[in-house]
């Protein structure tokens, strides 16, 4: 039987609720056609998605990451002001698209406000310049008798946006990136952007371009940007189309995590940097099938893909002290837990656990024990990474991270089996203390691994029990290839 101990004074830190923060890009039907369909008799008088907004709002996103994604390195976001019949249609160079700029700066901030999330900005350090991302950070939180402010009056908006979040570039390391860079030049541009825009308004927080947490681009910016930045970005996408392989790739997060802060911790020891920086994991998710350009990026998910996405959570609480922003790319249809068509949408695999998850945790991360069977990858050719002794394993079967609910004192317990086609007995064990009552089970799971959902037809979703669990411990079920999130009432 496997072993689940908690002992409810071991904490890791503060679950930081902007792990659940998301990301929309102009890129295929994420923006018009998801989140923006002008016309549609499932639109409101603005344009966006009520449907859409609807099946957002539960996520309880606490940010959300625009424009880009690739798209930002070519975008100039004065074509996106104003009244829109007068925005200009442009070349979208990043994905060979054609952009009306019906959608923009505006239009963001509204969005943002409507779903109650605080907006990210990423600014062009493609072919924009720093007096363009300066003017963008007037615009929206300028309180002066200043040009950009009065701009922004002018269209409507006599309040100022206070956007606190801003990207310095996207993914500048990447030759399909327009304008890419050597770190060693990205860092030398990146110090001029962050020191106007920090001029305009001293008050935002700035994110430095990351890769990987592990690379030697990662570590010339940190060295670079540390006394500069608040956070420093990483970029990491696994998929896999052998389960073992899918559910297990996300571990490669903990990699990323803990070589990222040892980087920062470094620099910020060598530099005598005061402020803490942290990572800002903002963009992540289960990607692999549908990379061409002309497929959308639309992604259909399996149950196995929602392991995967709960098993990224899972890391990312583990890691609270490190990770305080992470965004789930994206939102809607490209690679997104939510898909539409012109007449609904149906919720993909993915959103169960996400859901579930930003409902549940929070509070205080606690120190999980856990002892049970282990899956080895080595051997297999379908191993992500079979060149690298590292991401073998072996892994656990079972993934859990848990949390203390600082409102009810719940203990809440997310835990991930990813045995295919075999349940998992534990006991869950207290260390010192006691469950005080009947626990509640919200479960993710399907028929089969490969099961996705559709429109009219959904194979995966989310059940619900109560579970037994007095005293110092109670055994629980996990069921086969699941995800499941246990709130109980916990004393002394």
């Amino acid at each position: 039987m496997a072993q689940i101990k908690i002992d409810l004074d071991r904490r890791l830190g503060e679950l930081d609720r902007r792990i659940f923060g998301g990301f929309i890009e102009h890129l295929g039907r994420c923006i018009y056609g998801g989140v923006f369909d002008e016309g549609s008799p499932l639109s409101d008088e603005r344009g966006y998605r009520t449907d859409v907004i609807e099946a957002l709002a539960p996520l309880r996103m606490p940010t959300l990451r625009w424009p880009g994604g690739n798209f930002v390195s070519g975008y100039h976001w004065t074509d996106g002001i104003g009244p829109r019949e007068k925005r200009p249609n442009r070349m979208e160079l990043a994905w060979h698209a054609e952009e009306p700029n019906r959608f923009g700066t505006d239009e963001f901030i509204e969005y943002c406000r409507t779903l109650g999330t605080e907006p990210y900005i990423c600014v062009n350090m493609g072919t924009g310049t720093m007096d363009e991302a300066a003017a963008w950070v007037e615009y929206c939180n300028g309180t002066g008798d200043t040009y950009w402010a009065n701009l922004r009056r002018a269209y409507g908006h006599e309040e100022p946006y206070n956007v606190r979040y801003w990207g310095l570039g996207n993914e500048m390391y990447g030759e399909w990136q327009i304008g890419a860079l050597s770190a060693e030049d990205y860092v030398k541009r990146a110090r001029e952007f962050a020191k106007v825009m920090k001029r305009v308004d001293p008050e935002i927080e700035l994110v430095s371009c990351g890769l990987n947490g592990w690379s030697e681009w990662d570590r010339i910016v940190i060295d670079g940007l540390v006394s500069q930045v608040n956070y420093h970005s990483v970029h990491l996408y696994t998929g896999s189309d052998d389960h073992w392989s899918n559910v297990l790739a996300p571990h490669q997060a903990e990699r990323a995590l803990t070589t990222a802060r040892a980087l920062i911790e470094r620099a910020r020891y060598e530099q005598g940097v005061e402020h803490p920086v942290y990572v800002a994991y903002d963009e992540w998710n289960v990607w692999f099938r549908e990379r061409a350009e002309d497929s959308g990026l639309e992604e259909r998910y399996t149950l196995s893909d929602a392991l995967a996405v709960a098993t990224y959570l899972n890391v990312f609480a583990r890691h609270c002290e490190t990770v305080k922003i992470a965004n789930l790319a994206q939102m809607v249809n490209v690679i997104a837990p939510i898909f539409t068509n012109e007449n609904g949408l149906f919720l993909q695999t993915i959103y169960h656990p996400l859901r579930l998850y930003a409902e549940n945790l929070g509070g205080a991360v606690l120190d999980v024990h856990l002892e049970c069977e282990t899956y080895d990858l080595a051997g297999r050719e379908s191993s992500p990474w079979p060149h690298r002794v590292a991401d073998r394993g072996p892994f656990r079967v079972l993934d859990a991270a848990a949390t203390l609910d600082p409102s009810s004192g719940d203990l809440v317990l997310a835990v991930v089996n990813r045995d295919p086609d075999r349940s998992v007995e534990a006991s869950v064990r207290l260390a010192d203390g006691s469950f005080g009552g009947n626990a509640t089970a919200r479960e993710v799971t399907g028929d089969d691994p490969g099961a996705t959902n559709d429109f009219g037809r959904e194979r995966v979703g989310v059940t619900e029990r109560s579970v037994k669990a007095r005293g110092g411990a109670f055994e629980h079920e996990f069921p086969a290839c699941s995800v499941s999130v246990l709130r109980v009432p916990v004393g002394r």
